[in-house]
């Protein structure tokens, strides 16, 4: 290599020095809302504080949240809602008039710093919105620049399923019905933006899908002795966040986009969850998080096997325990605080803080292998007896026979209640439909008991998870 040959280089890699000095380490908390107890904003922005995040992410634009961290030192993203991503796609107008009433009366005072325009939109079938989210991205920072608003960052979150193939690291390859219409233009919106790649990293939902064959140590970011070696790079990897980054990194580049920048929009691991949920518990939420936090904060940045020393900048979910969010008990339990605003487990999102000095001991986790019972779906206490009238009726037009022994004269009819008939239909809806989806979740009114509710003659349907 001539001296010419290397002056070059040598620029190049002092820009990309420079570039990635931009990108903060410092680790932020996705604040989420969906809760009928949580603490008031001004009261949240304090409690961020004490536990050591520096950057926040909300799932919307709300106003008193905005005007609670104005003149404080969060960076902040916000985000355009879903429902409103097709009409603004189709005019600058509106477009313009969002930026005006969501971005403008709050910055600079504002940190705002990231833009996202929806939520992992590409995870759901398609109501009309896949095609209108790059146009919309567009326009979004087409109205940032006519309001002279430049240092704000444009993109959307992704989930890992826009992935088709993961497994190895290197085969990572978007969806077929993605890539080349949706994906690509992405890219290159993002590339020529210099903006980032943002995706959502759940290790646990990865490990629980099968943890017959993933380590759960590997999973925590725990594991001293388990390794993973690419066949194909040959990088070898030692923690499955690693390898599902890596992953994306790779499906990038097989579309022409070696180099965007990567930014985690969401990872954590739930505390708690329902009997049918694997390895939800504080020790592995509290082992997982402060490990994250550790990887992300060490100077220098560690990066990935596929990207040595890249800082990866991130959003630990969640804040709260949020109450109100629907599906499988897990969504409710990802919280790093309880909505009373009390800390879950000890952690310092600044990663100062070594794990010799956290001083409650984590209590020892009882569900990291499957529940080996029956298991029963009822309806909750103080359940909305309207709402639970209308469950019960879809829970019976549902599947073969699924109520047939609530109905007068046969077994299960007495005691004639609407709560133990729900609590009939839920557990028998479910032992039909578990297999293909079905969820013990009825909008929150049911929950999941290992209690046998079965009475005399009327003998309860079960699910079973061996």
């Amino acid at each position: 290599m001539t001296v010419m040959d290397f002056v070059p280089l040598f620029i190049f890699a002092l820009v990309v020095s420079v570039c990635s000095a931009e990108i903060s380490s410092k680790v932020g908390i996705n604040w989420g809302g969906l809760g009928n107890n949580l603490p008031s904003p001004t009261r949240s922005v304090e409690l961020i504080k004490s536990i050591g995040a520096k950057q926040i992410k909300i799932y919307n634009a709300d106003p008193d949240i905005l005007n609670a961290l104005k003149n404080t030192d969060f960076v902040v993203s916000i985000m355009v809602p879903n429902e409103i991503i097709a009409n603004i796609s189709k005019s600058q107008y509106l477009s313009d008039r969002w930026v005006q009433t969501n971005v403008v009366p709050f910055y600079p005072e504002v940190k705002i710093r990231y833009l996202l325009v929806g939520n992992e939109i590409l995870t759901n079938p398609d109501l009309g919105t896949w095609y209108n989210l790059v146009p919309a991205m567009r326009r979004i920072k087409s109205s940032l620049k006519t309001h002279k608003i430049h240092k704000v960052k444009v993109g959307t979150p992704s989930a890992m399923n826009v992935l088709e193939s993961s497994f190895p690291p290197s085969s990572g390859t978007f969806r077929s019905d993605i890539s080349a219409p949706i994906m690509k233009p992405m890219l290159q919106f993002l590339n020529r933006t210099k903006s980032f790649f943002f995706v959502d990293v759940y290790p646990y939902f990865a490990w629980a899908d099968n943890s017959k064959d993933i380590n759960l140590d590997y999973a925590l970011l725990e594991s001293t002795n388990v390794t993973y070696t690419d066949p194909v790079t040959n990088l070898t990897y030692t923690n499955l966040f690693d390898q599902m980054l890596d992953a994306i990194v790779f499906a990038m580049k097989r579309l022409g986009y070696p180099d965007i920048r990567i930014f985690i929009a969401e990872t954590g691991w739930p505390n708690n969850g329902d009997l049918d949920q694997i390895g939800a518990n504080i020790y592995n939420a509290a082992t997982y998080n402060r490990n994250i936090v550790k990887k992300l904060t060490t100077k220098p940045a560690i990066g990935t096997p596929a990207r040595p020393g890249s800082v990866i900048p991130s959003f630990i979910f969640a804040l709260y325990n949020e109450n109100q969010k629907p599906g499988p008990g897990t969504e409710r339990h990802f919280g790093l605080l309880y909505p009373n605003g009390s800390q879950v487990y000890e952690i310092d999102l600044s990663g100062k803080t070594p794990e010799s000095e956290y001083t409650k001991p984590l209590p020892a986790p009882t569900n990291n292998e499957p529940y080996k019972g029956k298991i029963w779906c009822v309806a909750g206490k103080g359940a909305n007896k309207t709402a639970l009238g209308d469950a019960l009726s879809y829970a019976c037009s549902q599947g073969n026979k699924t109520c047939e022994q609530i109905k007068p004269g046969k077994s299960c009819f007495k005691p004639d209640s609407l709560v133990w008939h729900a609590s009939y239909s839920f557990s028998s809806y479910w032992a039909q439909f578990k297999k293909l989806g079905g969820t013990c979740y009825f909008n929150g009114l049911a929950t999941q008991t290992a209690k046998d509710p079965s009475f005399g003659h009327c003998k309860f349907p079960s699910v079973s998870l061996l």
